[in-house]
């Protein structure tokens, strides 16, 4: 197998891990929940993409949720999203999503790095829409619902997930963190139709 196909199934086996556990998480109402609502994924997180994200996001030094968006979907779209999200919740709010988002990429890297965890190379053709597409499935359970708390648990692994969560309720609130997820469940579902994705429902938390 040569370098270039050898890269390719890696890609392809970390977007289908993805892919695949966002379905395999049959979500209902007699079924564990995260602790924001949603499906939980208990499987191994799939660290090629969360290093794809981190990558687009400015490294693990500098990353931040702002650029991230931006590098998947331009400028001009994030701009219209944010300023849609500030008529819907306020400032305030959309600047704590922003922050809190931010910090809680930041703790999960410091997290998994303590647990002896290297996140591996980000691969080079998972980048802009396709990423975002991504991110979206992984959020998206069997019944076309985004939850923020599901793509999470695919993202860091819903160990790590609940690890952080704690982090942000002792640094900031439990209604900061649920902001969070809220916002992240609004933004990810226009996410989603504004990439043609009309099938993803919105959370109730939202």
């Amino acid at each position: 197998m040569n370098r270039h196909l050898a890269k390719l199934v890696t890609v392809s086996a970390a977007v289908l891990l993805f892919a695949g556990a966002a379905t395999a998480a049959n979500w209902n109402t007699t079924g564990p929940t995260n602790m924001f609502g949603g499906p939980i994924y208990a499987g191994p997180p799939a660290l090629a993409v969360t290093a794809a994200l981190v990558k687009a996001g400015g490294g693990p030094e500098h990353f931040t949720i702002q650029k991230a968006l931006v590098s998947m979907l331009g400028a001009k779209t994030v701009n219209a999203e944010v300023i849609k999200l500030t008529r819907q919740y306020g400032k305030k709010k959309v600047a704590d999503w922003l922050n809190g988002f931010n910090f809680a990429v930041h703790d999960a890297l410091q997290r998994v790095t303590a647990a002896g965890v290297k996140l591996p190379a980000a691969p080079k053709n998972l980048h802009g829409i396709k990423l975002a597409k991504t991110l979206v499935n992984a959020g998206t359970a069997e019944n076309h619902v985004f939850w923020s708390g599901l793509l999470f648990d695919h993202a860091l692994s819903h160990k790590v997930h609940n690890q952080v969560m704690v982090d942000i309720d002792a640094k900031y609130s439990a209604p900061y963190d649920m902001n969070m997820h809220a916002i992240t469940n609004q933004a990810m579902y226009d996410v989603a139709h504004a990439l043609g994705d009309k099938k993803v429902k919105l959370a109730p938390l939202h």
